[in-house]
């Protein structure tokens, strides 16, 4: 890997050794393989758990973080995006964290510089760390990642999580159900995804909830909130209709008594709250694949010249 643009550049082992290596940063949170790395937060759209987690996992491993902010930089006086990101990777840092609401833009800006890029949400196209959490997730409730289904309900077509998760999961060996309105359907579906009626998505061994993205929407598209949780909603009466082993998960932020309830947030069988804890490992383990693999070449360059 030289960037994390999207899950589709990822082998099975590649997705293995990153949860691996995730697992071993929950057992062990801090360390020092980042020691004077420095890594570059580009966020042009709001976040928190993102943002955050990406900062957190730099500093734990010993790293510093540099957190760029459009208002207050010189995009303010018309340079552009693209002289942004090559000024900063000028500079010399050893990664650029971005968030774009742009579809295509990562790849575009990935031809600009030597910094590995991990796309940290693309318009509505990737969310590639969310993704690799989410199977992090699934894999310490049920020990195994082949063989499962995996409901995904709610606005599809705008959610870049959703567009991870239909890339990897099947290639994971996972059945994916999707169910919501028919208008947030994508309009074709790879192999080993099925668009059924919400009853049948809420038999799956994993549901999950996504966020009405209504930022993403004209006036017209935005639903009325309370039309949609009795349709699509995982009220306290469909939570019932949840096998017992299976887990409620949801990327967040979560529009309570939207697209869940609030009681439904604090089940039993929800893992929200993990899916966060485990987004701060994940992001330590890409940020090592992604950083330590050019540090021999700094070292032997540094050799040289001494």
């Amino acid at each position: 890997m030289r960037h994390l643009i999207s899950v589709a550049t990822l082998t099975a082992d590649d997705v293995e050794t990153i949860l691996e290596r995730a697992e071993y940063r929950l057992a062990h949170p801090v360390g020092q393989t980042l020691a004077q790395a420095v890594v570059a937060n580009l966020f042009f759209e709001p976040s928190t758990r993102t943002r955050f987690s990406f900062e957190l996992a730099v500093k734990r491993l010993g790293g510093e973080t540099l957190n760029f902010q459009p208002t207050s930089s010189s995009m303010e006086k018309g340079e552009s995006l693209e002289d942004t990101v090559r000024t900063i990777d000028a500079m010399g840092v050893d990664a650029m964290v971005i968030r774009h609401g742009e579809n295509g833009v990562m790849s575009r800006l990935a031809q600009l510089g030597t910094a590995p890029i991990i796309n940290a949400g693309e318009g509505t196209h990737e969310h590639p760390t969310q993704c690799l959490l989410d199977v992090l997730t699934i894999k310490q409730a049920f020990g195994r990642l082949s063989g499962l289904s995996v409901a995904i309900i709610g606005d599809v077509v705008h959610s870049r999580v959703a567009g991870s998760h239909l890339n990897l999961l099947p290639r994971l060996g996972m059945e994916i159900l999707l169910s919501g309105p028919s208008s947030w359907m994508p309009k074709q579906v790879p192999a080993g995804v099925r668009i059924v009626p919400i009853e049948e998505a809420l038999q799956a061994d994993v549901v999950m909830m996504l966020r009405v993205q209504k930022e993403r929407m004209s006036v017209m598209e935005i639903p009325d909130f309370k039309a949609y949780r009795q349709l699509f909603g995982l009220t306290v009466n469909r939570a019932r209709l949840l096998k017992p082993h299976a887990i409620i998960m949801h990327p967040s932020p979560v529009n309570r008594d939207v697209e869940i309830d609030s009681e439904v947030v604090e089940h039993p069988q929800s893992v929200i709250f993990q899916q966060v804890k485990n987004g701060v490992a994940v992001r330590m383990a890409v940020l090592e694949e992604l950083i330590q693999q050019r540090r021999p070449h700094r070292a032997s360059e540094a050799a040289s010249i001494r």
